[in-house]
């Protein structure tokens, strides 16, 4: 009988419980014990709703109360050590401080997981990190699995991939030099497993699926040569990308059983049987774990027959990576198109695909014929909807001129025209777009929602907040002004709302990072714009004052990116048809008088292929679809960009490609590292870097915001640099953002005093 399990399972719950609870804990609503009890009982609910699945094993450690990765990190004793805590007796209150950073040390840098939008806590690695195993929290959830019934299978991030996911930190080293002290220390890990009676333990290698460095490679044998001592069955876990460049050593290592993503890369699956030794499970990843997309279940099956006949109970079926990445249950949409929801499986529906088609093997197809023909059904229906296609879409696309998604001048020429009419001063500060949501605000739009507001009140009481943000801005005397986005639920959400071929669910929340969670569109059919979409709040907010006002849109690639993409068109297709729909909206808003335009596109790095022989062709349509975006445009026009959370460095030239006149970047939790690379690289266009973290509470001082300036100044001319915080202020509360921005207005007229002095000396 062929064994079924995950890698990880959605942990912030059916309706966001998680979120709820850790922030009441911030907020002091709730003392350590309830945060605990309400952990406890989440982690509960999510292993019944896998044993009453029939899953044979259950992931345990795959349920963080911020991070997967910070609690490795607090796994093996290495939390950074600036914090001065003790891993072994760190308390909530300082795990959610190496997370969201406290009075004296900022947080934890975040970066994003692979090409994924969660965003994990990047370990910080000195040359003498010493390492301790700290098995304890572990211990204690495999304990309660154990107690339901539950076949605990223990998830842990393997040691190379935890190496390599963090960053060196004092004078330069190898991190392949703490090898040895973390084998040990996992080798402690293994023991204190065995001795919990466990009898599989999966270790997640993620990175495989990179172009590691020949180093990299060479350690995995002797790395887990050394694990194998353990007599625990080790499942070695690879996802996101194809290994088969590695299938032969890694056929050949100690380990009971690998685990392949088919979904990304069916075609390595050949690589692997062929000589599967006879020792070994093979466990295939053949339900997207990253989708939403129903499986094709009679070719999933069909794909199963063959392996199983080949493997026989050395084959066990998973989804192709951890559900974190999945909605929770498409049975809560209740308000959801009834043909679209046909097409849809969440992370509980994934579970029931898996149940059926171990039942198939089992037991054969007749088993399961009435769902085999219904899923052939969705599946055929999905396929000739008329709702899919539009022929002025895939007819504008064709129509395309070469050369129509360039400016009409190169940057060099447009810049002086901007500049005239700008007049804006040296280091010239703005905001990357959202002011804080209150409470307010979101009572407002949930009553319009329900109907218990009337457009016109909603209207009004959305003004209400754009003139406040506006004249708070006045106040702080920052340069280029943003109208706060009151009216916005979610920067792509609330574009994909008025976009023809989105659709929206009530509760299919993901985990971005912590306690905050997206709701991602699902893009099912091309897409066009049936009307403006922000003129008219853009105009407003420019209305109220003489300082320039941005303009805000999300970007094609974002948009693709944080959407859940339709899968029977290529993505830089879909890509494309968002970028003209967007420009439809830049265009309105350069004839309706907004001159300053912002595109965000935190995204694109994210989409980069893990393979970097794939990259040049992904960078190539990003870079078309977001000039696209603002093709047509006037020189005298003023584009901006912004990215966040990303490292840049191999792909700058890509990102100059874009051509805009003005990108915003995230710097300030890894000390202004990024700017290295726009240094060297000599970033031709103007460019602001973040100087603080708004996703920490903690508000900065004057002085770590003028240190990271001058920082700034020393590889960016003045005449080309820009003062802004991290990213939009929407998370944040109203006292700590103006205190924030406060200390940055005073230091960016303290330098420009400073600046303009030189100059005139």
């Amino acid at each position: 009988m062929s064994t079924i399990h995950l890698a990880g399972f959605p942990r912030i719950g059916a309706k966001r419980e998680l979120k709820f609870l850790v922030e009441q804990f911030w907020k002091n609503e709730i003392d350590d014990a309830a945060l605990q009890a309400g952990a406890r009982e989440l982690r509960q609910k999510h292993w019944l709703l896998q044993k009453g699945a029939g899953l044979d094993l259950s992931p345990v450690g795959d349920f963080s109360l911020y991070d997967h990765v910070l609690d490795a990190q607090v796994l093996v004793g290495a939390i950074p050590r600036r914090f001065g805590f003790d891993a072994a007796s760190l308390s909530s209150a300082e795990y959610f401080q190496l997370a969201r950073g406290n009075r004296s040390q900022h947080a934890i840098e975040m970066t994003k997981w692979f090409d994924s939008n969660y965003h994990y806590l990047v370990p910080e690695w000195h040359a003498d990190t010493a390492f301790s195993a700290n098995p304890a929290p572990l211990l204690a959830q495999i304990a309660e699995a154990q107690a339901l019934g539950i076949k605990a299978k223990p998830v842990l991030i393997g040691p190379l991939t935890l190496l390599w996911l963090g960053k060196c930190k004092g004078s330069a080293f190898d991190r392949l030099s703490l090898l040895p002290a973390l084998l040990q220390t996992y080798q402690e890990l293994l023991a204190a497993l065995n001795a919990a009676k466990v009898d599989w333990v999966q270790l997640d290698e993620p990175i495989l699926a990179l172009d590691l460095p020949a180093e990299w490679l060479a350690a995995f044998a002797p790395a887990y040569e050394q694990l194998a001592a353990s007599p625990l069955k080790l499942l070695l876990a690879t996802y996101f990308g194809d290994v088969s460049a590695h299938a032969e050593w890694l056929k050949a290592l100690p380990v009971a059983g690998l685990h392949l993503d088919l979904v990304r890369a069916p075609q390595q699956l050949a690589a692997f049987v062929q000589g599967w030794p006879q020792d070994k499970v093979l466990s295939a990843g053949v339900i997207d774990g990253r989708n939403i997309w129903r499986a094709d279940l009679d070719a999933v099956l069909r794909q199963a027959e063959q392996l199983h006949a080949q493997l026989g109970e050395r084959l066990w079926l998973a989804p192709s990576c951890s559900l974190l990445h999945s909605p929770f249950d498409l049975a809560q949409e209740i308000k959801l198109d009834v043909d679209l929801k046909s097409w849809l499986a969440f992370a509980v529906q994934k579970l029931n695909e898996l149940k059926l088609l171990k039942r198939g093997l089992q037991q054969g197809r007749a088993s399961i014929e009435n769902e085999l023909s219904a899923s052939n059904y969705a599946r055929e229906q999905r396929r000739s909807s008329p709702r899919i296609h539009r022929a002025e879409v895939a007819q504008r696309l064709a129509a395309l001129p070469a050369g129509s998604d360039r400016r009409a001048s190169p940057f060099a020429q447009r810049a002086p025209l901007q500049h005239a009419w700008l007049k804006l001063p040296l280091l010239p500060t703005t905001t990357i777009g959202s002011f804080p949501q209150t409470s307010e605000i979101r009572a407002a739009r949930a009553a319009f929602k329900r109907g218990e507001l009337d457009a016109a009140s909603y209207e009004a009481a959305m003004k209400a907040e754009i003139e406040l943000v506006i004249r708070k801005q006045e106040q702080l005397d920052i340069d280029v002004l943003v109208h706060g986005e009151a009216e916005r639920n979610d920067m792509v959400e609330y574009f994909g709302e008025q976009l023809a071929g989105f659709a929206f669910t009530e509760y299919g929340w993901v985990q971005s990072y912590g306690s905050r969670c997206v709701k991602p569109p699902v893009i099912y059919g091309d897409v066009a714009r049936p009307q403006p979409m922000t003129v008219r709040w853009a105009v407003y907010a420019q209305s109220l004052s003489q300082r320039p006002v941005k303009g805000m849109l999300t970007g094609p690639v974002t948009i693709l990116q944080w959407s859940f993409v339709r899968d029977d068109l290529p993505r830089s297709a879909v890509c494309k048809q968002i970028a003209l729909a967007i420009n439809d909206e830049v265009l309105d808003l350069e004839n309706a008088g907004i001159k300053v335009i912002q595109i965000d596109e935190p995204a694109v790095r994210e989409g980069l292929p893990l393979k970097r022989g794939d990259r040049d062709a992904y960078l190539a349509w990003a870079g078309e679809a977001f000039r696209l975006s603002c093709a047509g445009v006037d020189d005298s026009t003023q584009i901006h960009t912004h990215m966040c959370y990303s490292e840049f460095g191999d792909i700058l030239p890509a990102i100059a490609a874009l051509d805009a006149d003005v990108i915003t970047i995230e710097t300030s939790r890894s000390d202004m590292e990024l700017l290295r690379d726009f240094g060297s690289f000599r970033y031709p266009n103007e460019i602001g870097p973040g100087v603080y973290d708004i996703h920490s509470p903690r508000i900065p001082t004057e002085a770590e915001l003028e240190k990271l300036l001058l920082k700034a100044l020393e590889v960016i001319p003045a005449e080309r640099l820009w003062v802004n915080p991290d990213c939009g202020l929407k998370t944040r509360g109203g006292p700590e953002t103006e205190a924030a921005l406060q200390a940055m207005i005073a230091v960016t007229k303290r330098l420009r005093a400073r600046l303009n002095a030189t100059a005139q000396a």
